[in-house]
């Protein structure tokens, strides 16, 4: 095959390839380091020779986020906090360049929740789970690459679907929308009864800071902590911070993205994030604050500057959050 029809063909595959990768990593960067090396693994070789190209692209994939997941474990272990899948963030309206990752949220599947869910398994199991019941690799072809029997993938892949069976079916988007703008407009009003009657009661934040900025280092439980918490960043921040909200989709459904602020004589500086939310029974259920510069790389919206790393701690300090 000529190299011009081989990188057409491969570019017909790339938002499924991407698809792959972020469902096996949670990590939009390592999604398209992955589809990228396939790319090269596919140009070094006959592609004639390859009876379904799409399959053996799956399979490659699958196998470089394999490494990807098991180089993630290792740096969770001295990670600062918890720890959340990076964003994949839209603008309100498609007011931008066709991006290949629009299509990988449309996918349920890719909801926050879900992807959260995902990085609680182990990188075998999540390999199993997302490639068969995901994409239809067969098993005989995910123990070959997990280096195991056909009856242990099965049992990884039976074992991560039963993990993942309490997530709740997304809400529409409709009813997301409003939920979450009931929040925001609940949050802008600093009431806190305002805030509580736009929650869940047993909704919870997580944040993911890495270490880097304030945030919830622990995970807040029940619908009274969460709007305490929301508030007091507010009012610590000040209506600038509010005020550098900007709507959008984070994976799929209605979140926002602030720009940060600089601060003033009163309040301190507010690093951007992204903001991500989870709808149950007309009310938000969960908020993920992303705010790791590391985990927003890939954000694109138009005039959106991502925040820069801190600076390195001290040998032998900690930052706190």
């Amino acid at each position: 095959m000529a190299v011009t029809a081989l990188a057409e063909t491969f570019e017909s595959h790339r938002q499924h390839l991407l698809a792959v990768g972020y469902r096996m990593t949670g990590s939009v960067a390592d999604a398209e380091d992955a589809v990228q090396e396939a790319w090269l693994r596919l140009s070094e070789r006959d592609a004639d020779d390859i009876r379904d190209l799409r399959a053996w692209l799956t399979t490659v994939v699958g196998r470089i986020c394999l490494d990807h997941l098991r180089s993630a474990a290792v740096r969770r272990e001295s990670y600062v906090g918890q720890w959340l899948p990076e964003p994949i963030v839209s603008p309100l309206g498609g007011h931008s360049p066709p991006d290949p990752l629009d299509a990988v949220v449309r996918d349920e599947d890719t909801r926050l929740a879900a992807m959260i869910v995902l990085d609680t398994l182990g990188p075998d199991q999540r390999t199993a789970f997302v490639l068969h019941d995901g994409f239809g690799v067969p098993f005989d072809e995910i123990a070959a690459l997990l280096d195991t029997s056909a009856p242990a993938a099965r049992q990884l892949a039976s074992r991560a679907r039963r993990a993942v069976a309490g997530v709740d079916s997304p809400t529409p988007d409709p009813e997301h929308a409003e939920a979450v703008g009931a929040l925001l407009a609940a949050m802008a009003s600093g009431d806190l009864q305002q805030v509580l009657d736009a929650l869940h009661p047993d909704a919870l934040v997580i944040g993911d800071a890495g270490g880097t900025t304030r945030t919830a280092v622990n995970v807040l439980h029940g619908a009274d902590h969460f709007a305490r918490f929301c508030l007091g960043l507010a009012k610590r921040y000040g209506p600038r911070a509010l005020l550098a909200i900007e709507p959008a989709l984070v994976n799929g459904q209605l979140g926002f993205l602030s720009h940060g602020s600089p601060g003033d004589e009163t309040h301190p500086a507010f690093p951007g994030r992204v903001g991500g939310f989870t709808v149950r029974d007309g009310k938000v259920c969960a908020a993920y604050d992303i705010a790791n510069p590391a985990k927003l790389t890939c954000v694109r919206i138009p005039g959106w500057h991502r925040p820069d790393p801190p600076p390195p701690t001290e040998p032998g300090t900690r930052r706190r959050n």
